[in-house]
């Protein structure tokens, strides 16, 4: 939770000396469930919505950071342990078609579900690219989809950032400095900037 603040404080100071507007679901130590987080991005009409995190991993040789987008079906067993995890958290925010009929509402949530995906996977890309580029470890295949909670906003494109595995000691020291935590907000940066 430190180090998933403290690359988000840097990235919101970098994005706003750019001339963005940032807001973030948390700026101090609290927890903000899944559902609360969606619809924060929502409530402030966001236009992108990235998720920090720095997980656990059974093996702890494993280290460098990946980037997931929205899937009903995880791209691997790994990754389906881990959104079976993170989602157990909370509850999956839904949205309110209840005005519209039933075949309607299902087409206008798809389409706008499908674009968002897409839009998603572009951004994806560009954060593997970009943390490539500035030699920032990234796992064999970093970019990875899955049904993750956070990720479920169908207006709103949205990446979940897992920045490396705190179950590897060397990555515990990297992600623990200042210097490789402006790298990773910079990296981060310049895909806002790509996308």
């Amino acid at each position: 939770k430190n180090i998933t603040l403290a690359v988000g404080l840097e990235l919101k100071k970098q994005l706003e000396e750019s001339g963005y507007r940032v807001k973030m679901t948390r700026s101090t130590d609290v927890f903000i469930p899944l559902r609360g987080r969606v619809q924060f991005a929502r409530k402030n009409e966001g236009d992108l919505f990235i998720s920090l995190h720095a997980d656990s991993i059974r093996d702890n040789t494993v280290t460098g950071a990946s980037v997931y987008t929205l899937s009903e079906t995880a791209s691997d067993a790994e990754t389906a342990k881990l959104v079976d995890r993170e989602n157990k958290s909370d509850l999956i925010a839904g949205i309110d078609l209840s005005g519209q009929e039933e075949d309607v509402a299902n087409i206008l949530l798809d389409l706008a579900t499908r674009d968002t995906m897409n839009q998603s996977k572009f951004l994806a890309n560009t954060v593997v690219k970009s943390f490539a580029g500035r030699s920032l470890s990234i796992l064999e295949r970093p970019h990875r989809s899955a049904g993750f909670a956070v990720l479920k906003a169908p207006d709103i494109p949205s990446i979940l950032v897992e920045m490396g595995y705190l179950t590897n000691r060397s990555e515990v020291a990297r992600l623990s400095s200042p210097e490789h935590r402006r790298k990773i907000a910079a990296a981060l940066k310049a895909s806002v900037d790509t996308y």
